[in-house]
């Protein structure tokens, strides 16, 4: 795991904060001087509070457990989705749903609805109803993977949040305050860094900022991913026969449901368009 250097952070202009008399007073210790009446970032301190996260990060992934990336802000779009993609992390770079942590279940209702309809794709279900109502059906699974496809396999509260811009997306870093959720950020001269457990004090506008930053602690989650399965691997297997099912146990098989579910889909569609 290689933290970037001070010339490295520095040639990605980490080190700009925001206009003076924009400042959130809170970040003083991060701040080294003022030019020009930019606030300067004390890139030391940032590659410090780097490592710091990325060590954390690098754990959380060893032990298995789910870390969110949230970025909706132009610049970190496709940077954020590239880079938790190859972790295999789950991220939110469209507009964040209210109360997605507060209130998960509803959320994870909505993901069953995408799981619904693509098995109504897949039985033939889809096939029988009318043109209208594959229409908008089409159209509700649209609007369902643009906003919540990304996070489909997060099938529980996730264990930490990284934030790009915790201004931009205070709602979700006030979710994971009241939850008690860790809570990773790129935080910038105007913001608050108090409601923020690992704050990484940098530029959160240039996108070859943000690119770095995500690079180092994608690359520290990569490395715990792999010592996971290196340590999976060196686990001897302890199970006897006498642990296994039963074999003359009956598998109960669920009935296929797509048809019964396939007219509320419609009606719901109906009245959301």
């Amino acid at each position: 795991m290689a933290t970037p250097t001070f010339e490295q952070l520095l040639e990605a202009g980490c080190h700009f904060g925001h206009l003076k008399r924009k400042w959130n007073p809170a970040m003083e210790p991060y701040i080294f001087m003022e030019r020009n009446g930019i606030h300067i970032i004390d890139l030391y301190k940032t590659a410090a509070k780097i490592d710091e996260a990325a060590q954390a990060l690098k754990q959380l992934a060893k032990t298995g457990k789910k870390v969110l990336f949230v970025a909706t802000k132009k610049q970190a779009k496709e940077t954020v989705a590239d880079k938790a993609s190859s972790v295999g992390m789950p991220f939110v770079i469209e507009r964040w749903p209210g109360g997605m942590l507060t209130n998960f279940p509803t959320i994870r209702k909505a993901v069953k609805k995408m799981t619904t309809i693509d098995k109504m794709t897949k039985d033939g279900t889809f096939d029988n109803l009318s043109k209208r109502e594959k229409l908008q059906i089409t159209r509700q699974r649209a609007k369902l993977e643009k906003n919540l496809g990304s996070i489909a396999d997060l099938s529980r509260l996730p264990s930490a949040l990284f934030v790009v811009d915790v201004m931009k997306e205070h709602i979700a870093v006030a979710e994971a305050n009241r939850l008690g959720i860790p809570v990773f950020a790129i935080v910038d001269t105007n913001s608050n860094p108090e409601n923020v457990d690992y704050v990484i004090p940098a530029n959160d506008d240039a996108s070859k900022s943000i690119e770095l930053i995500l690079d180092a602690v994608c690359s520290a989650m990569a490395e715990g991913l792999e010592e996971r399965k290196v340590e999976k691997l060196d686990t001897p297997e302890d199970k006897e026969d006498g642990d296994a099912p039963a074999a003359g146990k009956r598998r109960r098989v669920r009935r296929n449901d797509s048809a019964a579910a396939a007219p509320a889909l419609a009606a719901e569609a109906e009245a959301e368009a």
